[in-house]
């Protein structure tokens, strides 16, 4: 997976603010390593993620992804600590049953096309 493949993949696809919402969720439990994902996987989420940041999500905006922004330039302890304290609020504000069938709308739609299958927690 390259971000020229995400980004034509997010193009050919119309993604939701809340899809959006997701993809953000997803890219700070990376970021905070609580996610159970393949490192593939990790690497296509994070290619979904830049080919969306630019959209406006339904409820997370530009702190979000400044934060994100500023993360993955730099980590502590400290901003780890932050980044969970926000990804559990964002995954509070999204309810299981919308982020589960966004990750199964993005498999179901490609994105992982041609990669190996393995089972993830995100």
């Amino acid at each position: 997976m390259t971000p020229g493949r995400a980004a034509e993949w997010v193009a050919a696809h119309a993604l939701s603010s809340s899809d959006v919402d997701c993809a953000t969720t997803v890219m700070l439990k990376i970021l905070d390593g609580k996610c159970k994902m393949s490192p593939v996987d990790k690497v296509v989420m994070e290619h979904l993620y830049d080919a969306v940041k630019h959209r406006s999500g339904q409820r997370f905006g530009e702190e979000f992804h400044s934060l994100i922004a500023t993360a993955r330039q730099a980590s502590s302890e400290a901003l780890k600590n932050h980044i969970y304290e926000k990804r559990v609020l964002a995954e509070t504000a999204i309810s299981r049953p919308v982020m589960k069938a966004f990750k199964a709308m993005i498999r179901q739609e490609g994105l992982f096309a041609g990669l190996p299958e393995e089972d993830e927690e995100a």
